[in-house]
C-alpha cells in the first residue's frame, strides 16, 4: 500500500493474520489502525501540552483493544472492536501529575482519530 503525505510517498507493507488467509508476516489493517489512532492521540496530546508550554521529558503510549473478527468472517454480527484503551506514560519538568492527567483529558476531546471512533461516520464505497 502507498501512502501519499506533504513530502512524498511511503511504501508499506500490510499482511493479515494467518486465520485470516495472510502468512501473519507484517501488522495487518487492524493493527494499522490502532497505531494511527495511537500516533493521532499522542501528536493531539502534544499540541495541548505545547499551549500550555509543557515540555514532556518522557510520553509513551501502549494502545490495547480485542478485536472479533466474527463479522468478518460471516458468523456473527458481534462489534468488531468494543473497547480501546489508551495508557499514556508521561512526565514533564515541573508539571503535576493531575496537570497532565488534564491534559490527557483534553487530548482525550479533541483528538480527530477517537472522535471518529466516537461518532458516526458516513461511509461508501464505490467499484469505479
Amino acid at each position: 500500500m502507498e501512502l501519499s503525505f506533504e513530502e512524498g510517498k511511503q511504501l508499506i507493507e500490510i499482511d493479515s493474520p494467518s486465520y485470516l488467509g495472510g502468512n501473519g508476516s507484517r501488522p495487518g489493517p487492524m493493527a494499522l489502525c490502532m497505531a494511527g489512532m495511537a500516533s493521532c492521540f499522542l501528536t493531539t496530546l502534544a499540541s495541548v501540552a505545547a499551549k500550555e508550554a509543557v515540555e514532556f521529558e518522557k510520553l509513551r503510549i501502549i494502545a490495547e483493544c480485542s478485536v472479533n473478527f466474527a463479522k468478518s468472517l460471516d458468523v456473527a454480527d458481534e462489534p468488531i472492536i468494543e473497547n480501546i484503551e489508551f495508557r499514556v506514560d508521561a512526565s514533564a519538568k515541573n508539571t503535576e501529575r493531575n496537570t497532565l492527567a488534564k491534559l490527557v483529558s483534553l487530548a482525550e476531546e479533541r483528538c480527530p482519530a477517537v472522535y471518529t471512533a466516537t461518532h458516526k461516520v458516513n461511509v461508501t464505497t464505490k467499484l469505479v
